[in-house]
């Protein structure tokens, strides 16, 4: 009996793996994955006005959130829904993006705008270990800053040497550094699900390499790797 018991929980264990490898990412999903993609390219499309390339080739993790949305029957709430990404341990490429959703926060829109792009750059190994917890907010103990745009831009003051999280914004095509503090970053683990098939936390992703590849997750980190590694960027 314990015998037959093994083979079937061994024969469940084979099916359940065939079926996560053979998920297909909703539709909806990856169309934000894919808004994600345009938005950095169209960011790093003019290098005078784009992230300064220094600044990418330091981070630790990048997080884009196309479309953040300002709620206007809601006095300072916006809400958005983007993904991160992380170097792997030898620095040579990028983790599969893992889905999150910004809150709150004084996140700057121009007159009028309902929605802006969002870039972060976590800049050092404390600020990707925020990134694996459940949630955090943006501020205090967090160090975050407008980041410098273009490449003359001096990214090499002890400010930008010191902040943990650069972030960046873009509305109506006008690009900028953009201050962060008071935002909740939060794990999107239904969003995981749709790509992955799976609840995955971020760490599972980030760090464990869970969930598997697919033609819109390589999207995103090929572009990273495009514009994060100067040897890359020459070719």
């Amino acid at each position: 009996m314990k015998i037959q018991n093994f083979t079937l929980l061994t024969a469940l264990s084979f099916s359940c793996g065939s079926l996560l490898a053979d998920h297909k990412p909703d539709e909806k999903s990856t169309e934000r994955l894919q808004a994600a993609v345009t938005t950095f390219q169209e960011i790093m499309a003019e290098p005078d006005k784009a992230i300064p390339q220094d600044l990418l080739e330091r981070a630790h993790c990048v997080v884009i959130v196309p479309g953040l949305k300002k709620a206007g029957f809601i006095v300072g709430a916006k809400y958005g829904k983007g993904f991160m990404s992380c170097r792997n341990a030898n620095r040579t490429g990028w983790s599969n993006p893992a889905a999150l959703r910004v809150e709150g926060g004084s996140i700057g829109f121009q007159i009028g705008v309902g929605e802006t792009d969002l870039v972060m750059l976590i800049m050092n190994s404390s600020g990707a270990d925020r990134l694996m917890q459940s949630q955090f907010k943006i501020g205090g103990t967090a160090q975050a800053m407008a980041g410098p745009v273009g490449r003359t831009a001096q990214a090499e003051t002890d400010a930008f040497m010191r902040a943990e999280i650069l972030g960046y914004s873009q509305s109506r095509g006008l690009f900028a550094g953009v201050s962060l503090d008071g935002s909740t970053l939060r794990q999107d683990l239904d969003e995981n699900h749709l790509l992955y098939g799976n609840r995955y936390t971020t760490a599972e992703i980030v760090r464990d390499g869970k969930g598997a590849a697919s033609p819109q997750t390589a999207a995103l980190t090929k572009l990273l790797s495009k514009y994060s590694f100067r040897e890359m960027h020459k070719k």
